[in-house]
């Protein structure tokens, strides 16, 4: 069984081109890709959940 790969925010931030506080502001408003935090503190997004949510805003766009 594959293992999920999760994405550090910093790599989620570079790879939509946004700074942290804009997507807080977007997380804030129920709009950002799905986040967890891990057991030592640490936030990070699953490649799956960040793919949904890139496929979400292409569907918002057409």
């Amino acid at each position: 069984m594959p293992r999920t790969q999760m994405l550090k925010l910093s790599e989620v931030l570079e790879e939509i081109d946004m700074s942290r506080a804009a997507f807080y502001r977007m997380r804030a408003r129920g709009k950002a890709p799905r986040l967890m935090k891990l057991p030592n503190g640490q936030i990070r997004c699953r490649r799956a959940d960040l793919d949904a949510w890139w496929a979400a805003c292409e569907q918002h766009a057409a």
